[in-house]
């Protein structure tokens, strides 16, 4: 028979998926496009239709299924589902179908393979969730082997699949070849699989193909999986083939070789396949020569463009000769990704170079475009800082390179022991009463402010190319000299802090009594501001009847009309409040980086907070912080009125530094932010322009453009030219940041004795192995619950209250989260970084500078916070072989080596915890 709704059909003539399932559809897909695929027949999902409605199967199954499949005792441990269809009578038509397309096919030993409806999808391979039987012999069996494929769409391991999967294969839309007649509907009561059957062929060798790197996503790399004999043993995972990396280089394709301890093979049995043992001598030979592999390398090349999609193929090798037995498309593909970094060239000799200060808002590789705007600007800003602390200072020797896309304060080894010997004076000109405060809140904050008005008030859409160039250079270079003042502030509130904790725990603590940090909480702040900004919002918006409109999934809160049901005043009035939040506080950044969007672009985060506020279950900022400042002056009553005159007033003058100096660091960082959202406005006006010039696919393409590109495309758009399309260099760079990014920079370079000694001043531990990673006590507590690690803004909707947050650094735009979040951790920061602080007016535990916590925990991990060890331990994680090490109070935050005011302060506080 033949045809789309035939019981039995060539694969020749093989339907979609709907009637041969994925397999089946594939397979003929590739016979009609000309490769090499050994002959053979489907029996079509009619048949299988067929034989479960005249056996009354289908609601059987499905109930066995849904209760797990119990095994039948009766039946030596076959699955019940196994059971029913042994039981069950083949109609005789189909019999006859099957064994006359066998008979056809020579009647020789074949292959017989499951093809699920969803199997094989672009959304879902399915791949060994059905059976397959090999070097089948006789009509008897192979009606046998077809009967136990049918079976195998109710394993529980196939049912438990499907429900895995559901969404992705819900996803899967109909077209291309091997792919039509829509992705199959997974619901049980409505699926259906066909049966491939295909002359054996006697493989020499087979293996899997992929036509793009699985691991890396990189589109022009091929990887072959090699070993002897037939490919059961490769496609199960029960041995380690050779594989085969085929990669373009200007000589032409290049091959690479991992020979595997092919250990055993699959092999054709009187009882149908079964493993071996593979000869010594066959263990560790080569399975295919360079010319074999490039060759197969370019069919499945030719495959996936046959198909139009990257694809996974099963190949086999007889006689010289490959053929196809199988292909699909490969499923979860990664986003093409370059070589991780495992060496960290420094650019100029004799230079010393820190991941520091600025550098810890900055935990990604860079875009091309803010490194080579923050190479000028940070130097820039740090020069001009010196050279009005100093009078005596010069134009420091210093840079800001990346290296493996990391930034780096480079310091030639001259400027470094020159701000050493500047270091005093410093001291003395910061001691100043008032100095560091009022340059900061009088003169630099006005003016970081002034310049973001002067580029703000005007329209982007009017400005030339050359303007926009030079708004955006303007705007970096003033957000970067605004962070040299914060750099003034951050030491001495640290040294603030850090003075009052070293005198209460030495000389005032009593045992029992409360932490050195109970004392400064309780205070306003710009993350306590937003916060409390948040909750006033809420509250209006339950007043106005909006909480279940904005609760719902089904509601755009951005949507310039009111929802259904909802009052149109309202939701007016919602959109005006929340616009006024965001203008207010939407300039935080989540990481310096212009690349970035800011919470006023996209305030996705900021919506996840406001939902937990309506929900009914966050605390209440104004009753917390009333409750922190109530306990905070109770303590500071009993601690003073219990000390002599002398001490008293000594507690007073430290203790009253300290809890000045916490909130002003907090609005000094978070004001940071201040020019981004017009920087980004700026930067996408130009990449708008390019992108109707050619140049770029999308305006955010922009900022994987050099500066210098952008000046020269940005002239060329206005002189009217059609540009060349920079997709091939920006796919490139974007591919080689992945790559970085996987990577975890080191403190410092290059790595010496002498440079190990400023270890202990920098944000972060280097740690690849063991159950606990040390860190920086944050704030105090201890908590264990699951993990959620957060790359970006990205994944903070999929946060959920009672996780424990885990991310590179916390700026206080993660802020909203804290108020959701168990515990804290970071791989960058310290004991006074915003992380800490926020984390201690929250009342929840934080460990900071961990080095890798974003590398070593995965969301859903189990994890112990101990903010009072400063240490996190990875439930379950095996214990490592050195010795564990315990966490080390990094004490010195912030500008530390990016300039000597930090450095200076750095070693006096050091001094100061000796003493």
């Amino acid at each position: 028979m033949s045809g789309q709704d035939a019981y039995v059909t060539a694969l020749s003539d093989a339907g979609g998926v709907a009637s041969a399932g994925g397999k089946g559809a594939n397979l003929g897909e590739l016979v009609r496009g000309g490769f090499p695929v050994p002959d053979g027949f489907v029996v079509t999902t009619g048949a299988y239709d067929r034989f479960v409605a005249d056996n009354d199967l289908s609601d059987r199954a499905a109930a066995l299924a849904a209760e797990g499949d119990t095994t039948s005792a009766a039946d030596g441990g076959t699955t019940a589902i196994g059971a029913l269809f042994e039981e069950a009578t083949f109609p005789r038509e189909l019999a006859a179908a099957i064994t006359e397309a066998y008979a056809a096919l020579g009647e020789g030993p074949v292959a017989v393979r499951s093809s699920a409806t969803a199997e094989d999808l672009p959304g879902a391979s399915f791949a060994g969730q059905q059976d397959t039987y090999l070097n089948i012999v006789g009509a008897d069996d192979v009606l046998d082997a077809v009967r136990r494929c049918w079976a195998s769409l109710w394993t529980p391991r196939a049912v438990a699949y499907r429900a895995h999967r559901a969404d992705a294969i819900a996803g899967t839309s109909a077209g291309g070849p091997g792919t039509t007649d829509a992705a199959a509907d997974t619901a049980n009561d409505r699926l259906s699989i066909a049966v491939v059957v295909q002359r054996l062929v006697p493989a020499d060798v087979s293996g899997v193909l992929f036509t793009a790197n699985p691991a890396t996503g990189r589109r022009d790399e091929t990887v072959i999986t090699a070993a002897w004999g037939l490919g059961e043993s490769v496609v199960g995972g029960r041995v380690e083939p050779d594989e085969y990396v085929v990669r373009p280089s200007v000589d032409g394709p290049q091959v690479t070789v991992r020979v595997g301890d092919k250990q055993v093979m699959t092999v054709p049995t009187e009882a149908g396949a079964d493993e071996i043992a593979t000869p010594d001598d066959r263990r560790h030979e080569r399975t295919l020569t360079d010319p074999q592999a490039l060759d197969l390398a370019a069919l499945g090349a030719r495959v996936a463009a046959h198909f139009g999609v990257p694809q996974d193929i099963e190949w086999v090798l007889h006689d010289g000769g490959f053929q196809l037995v199988q292909a699909r498309p490969i499923t979860a593909l990664p986003e093409p990704t370059g070589e991780v970094p495992t060496s960290w060239p420094v650019p100029r000799r004799g230079s010393l170079y820190f991941r520091a200060s600025i550098v810890e808002q900055l935990p990604d590789p860079l875009s091309p475009l803010f490194a080579d705007l923050a190479r000028t600007a940070v130097p820039r800003g740090l020069n001009g800082l010196m050279g009005e602390l100093s009078p005596k200072a010069t134009a420091l020797d210093a840079d800001f390179p990346t290296i493996n896309g990391y930034a780096f304060y480079d310091y030639s080894r001259t400027a470094f022991l020159g701000m050493l010997s500047l270091s005093p004076g410093l001291l003395k000109v910061i001691g100043e009463k008032g100095f560091v405060l009022d340059r900061w809140r009088d003169r630099e904050l006005p003016r970081y402010r002034a310049t973001v008005a002067r580029w703000a008030d005007r329209d982007p859409a009017a400005l030339t190319a050359a303007e926009l160039v030079h708004g955006i250079q303007d705007l970096v270079d003033a957000g970067c000299l605004y962070y040299t003042t914060v750099q003034t502030i951050i030491p001495v509130a640290s040294m603030a802090e850090l003075t009052w904790t070293t005198l209460y725990d030495r000389a005032l603590r009593r045992r029992g009594d409360a932490a050195a940090t109970d004392y400064l909480l309780g205070f306003n702040s710009t993350p306590i501001a937003v916060e409390k900004s948040l909750a006033r919002l809420a509250s209006w918006c339950r007043t106005a009847g909006l909480t279940d409109a904005l609760l719902s999934p089904d509601t755009d809160p951005l949507a310039a009309e009111p929802p259904a049901g909802a009052n149109a005043a309202a939701w007016a009035g919602w959109r005006e409040r929340l616009d006024a939040h965001l203008a207010a506080y939407g300039h935080t950044t989540y990481n310096l980086d212009i690349i970035n969007p800011v919470p006023a672009e996209d305030p996705t985060p900021v919506l996840q907070a406001l939902r937990y506020q309506l929900g009914g279950t966050a605390p209440d900022p104004v009753v917390r912080q009333q409750r922190l400042a109530e306990r905070r002056e109770h303590l500071t009553r009993d601690l003073l009125g219990r000390l002599d005159p002398a001490r008293r007033a000594l507690a007073r003058h430290r203790l009253t530094s300290a809890q000045r100096w916490a909130p002003i660091r907090e609005d000094a960082l978070a004001a940071m932010g201040l020019a981004w959202p017009t920087i980004r406005r700026l930067a996408l006006e130009a990449g708008h322009r390019l992108t109707d010039a050619g140049a770029l696919a999308g305006p955010d393409e922009v900022f994987w453009l050099t500066l210098a590109e952008l000046i020269d495309l940005g002239a060329r758009a206005e002189a009217g030219e059609t540009l060349p399309s920079q997709a091939a260099v920006i796919a490139e760079r974007r591919a080689t940041w992945r790559g970085q990014a996987q990577a975890t920079p080191p403190q410092y370079l290059p790595e010496s004795r002498a440079m190990k000694a400023w270890e202990s001043f920098l944000p972060a531990k280097e740690q690849a192995s063991g159950p606990v990673l040390a860190g920086t006590t944050g704030s105090g507590g201890r908590v264990t619950g699951h993990a959620r690690v957060l790359r970006g803004p990205a994944d903070f909707a999929a946060f959920v209250p009672g996780e424990i947050l885990v991310a590179s650094i916390t700026t206080p735009a993660y802020t909203p989260l804290f108020a959701q979040a168990a515990g804290v951790v970071t791989d960058i920061g310290g004991v006074l970084s915003h992380g800490s602080i926020v984390a201690r007016e929250f009342g929840i535990p934080a460990v900071l500078g961990t080095g890798a916590a974003t590398k070593r925990i995965a969301t859903g991990d189990l994890i112990t916070v101990d903010g009072v060890a400063g240490e996190v331990r990875l439930e379950g994680a095996p214990e490592a072989a050195e010795e564990k090490r315990s966490g080390r109070p990094v004490l010195v935050a912030g500008a530390v080596v990016a300039a000597s005011i930090g450095l200076a302060l750095a070693v006096r506080a050091r001094r100061h915890r000796r003493r």
